[in-house]
């Protein structure tokens, strides 16, 4: 038997995917950068399932590419265009989730989960499972573990690594790591998961997750703010976190990228004029209903504007209100998408150094590339801000001729933030598309010691061969 019909074997046949047409979702990644054609896609629908997979795949020299709700920026579920014969190993089958225990305040999901079914299982045992960014609807709990995703609410809970309490891992050889207990205190060695959490999948498969829950949030206000430039907003941040309110989101924007959302988005509306270089979307919450959330808002606001902090203010009135804010967040990416091609940057730095950062990429890539614009959004209250850099309106050329205009944009901008004591990689993981950046930024020593845990795991190399490590 060829080694495809032994996995068929393992799997039935209709669950590994051979036909060109249909592995072709899984030989690109979202953004169409990354493409890989994969000897076929198996889809498992159990551990024992994935572990025997593993092992056949061992067995025959193949690689193995796993994948989740491939909505990924830096190429990582897709096979690399020059790497081994390999397979994409998609958990999209291994979806149930195991146990939710309210009294516990955790959840166990297997890694095939939409992370936003994740959430409506936690709000239904009246948790929450804080979280959130604008590809929950399609991303997977593997996906978001395997990259350690963050999104706007980061700030207060962290990335998705600080809302694991276990794992269930895959490993290389196809044994199973079962360390999904759920148990806040464990001094017992090393902590493992957090080797797997952040590898995307070169050091095993993540099959399943037990993640820690929060109370849900009874009491929520959001505000869109004008402000006139990074410096006031990072007053303002400060004065909201000395409010004594639970800041959960601080999202900082530059006028560009609501423009590119007016003009591309669908049923967007923005609450103030765009008349001001900067906004803040900002978000407050509190476990119980009774906390005076409006009253410690509009105190802080009042005191932004007359310092001058914020030029002007717009809370929401409504649910509908306050979902309009997010709504313009989460669809920005892919109204960016539709406007002119950009070269992208996915960069973190201290909270303190956010406005230098800002400025100073800005007088760099305006010296540089007078005719380019540059679109600046993220995460101001952990620090991570995504730069773009788009081409001018009426641009002629398609996005490789850009690319290769702006060739050098992502290096600088990288440059920067680690010369502020930040990182080139923020939220979005290596993949394919960062690996020059570990080469060039990463520390050595961090450097060696993650080639020989690689090494020690996978020392043939076949866990999702090309990414990360440069």
């Amino acid at each position: 038997m060829s080694p495809l019909d032994l996995l068929a074997e393992v799997i039935g046949p209709k669950n590994l995917l051979r036909d060109a047409d249909d592995i072709a979702p899984y030989a690109m990644d979202w953004r169409g950068t990354w493409r890989g054609q994969p000897l076929a896609v198996a889809r498992p629908g159990t551990t024992a399932e994935v572990a025997e997979v593993v092992r056949r795949c061992g067995a025959a020299g193949l690689g193995i590419v796993p994948a989740g709700g491939r909505t990924g920026l830096c190429g990582a579920a897709v096979p690399a265009g020059n790497g081994p014969p390999s397979i994409v190993l998609s958990l999209e089958r291994l979806n149930r989730i195991r146990q939710v225990d309210a009294r516990d305040f955790s959840l166990v999901a297997e890694a095939g989960c939409v992370v936003q079914a994740v959430q409506q299982a936690a709000a239904e045992a009246g948790r929450l499972l804080p979280i959130q960014w604008g590809a929950q609807g399609t991303a997977q709990v593997g996906g978001m573990l395997s990259t350690n995703a963050g999104g706007i609410r980061t700030l207060r809970w962290g990335n998705a690594r600080e809302l694991v309490l276990g794992l269930e891992v895959v490993l290389p050889d196809g044994r199973v790591l079962d360390d999904l207990r759920r148990v806040r205190k464990d001094n017992s060695g090393y902590a493992l998961r957090h080797l797997f959490i952040g590898a995307e999948g070169t050091l095993g498969v993540i099959t399943a997750a037990a993640l820690r829950l929060v109370p849900p949030l009874r009491r929520v206000e959001s505000a869109f703010v004008a402000v006139p430039g990074p410096e006031a907003a990072l007053s303002l941040y400060n004065r909201l976190m000395e409010s004594g309110a639970e800041l959960v989101a601080f999202e900082l924007c530059a006028r560009l990228c609501l423009e590119m959302a007016a003009r591309h988005g669908v049923g967007l509306r923005m609450p103030l004029p765009l008349e001001a270089p900067w906004y803040v979307m900002l978000e407050i919450a509190a476990a119980h209903p009774s906390v005076p959330l409006r009253e410690m808002l509009e105190e802080a606001l009042g005191a932004a504007l007359e310092s001058g902090e914020a030029l002007d203010a717009a809370i929401a009135e409504s649910e509908a209100q306050r979902a309009m804010i997010w709504k313009i967040r989460e669809d920005y990416p892919d109204c960016a998408r539709r406007d002119t091609p950009a070269v992208n940057t996915d960069t973190a730095v201290p909270v303190s150094a956010v406005p230098e950062f800002v400025n100073t990429a800005e007088r760099a890539l305006k010296a540089r590339w007078p005719e380019g614009r540059m679109a600046a959004i993220g995460h101001a209250g952990d620090g991570n801000i995504h730069l773009s850099l788009h081409a001018p309106e009426g641009w002629p050329g398609d996005r490789a001729a850009w690319v290769e205009r702006a060739a050098g944009m992502e290096a600088l901008v990288n440059a920067i933030a680690v010369s502020l004591g930040g990182s080139f990689s923020a939220e979005h993981g290596i993949g394919q598309s960062k690996r020059h950046a570990m080469a060039t930024h990463k520390n050595p020593v961090a450097l060696e010691l993650m080639r020989g845990i690689k090494g020690a795991l996978d020392p043939e190399g076949r866990m999702n061969p090309g990414k990360v490590l440069p």
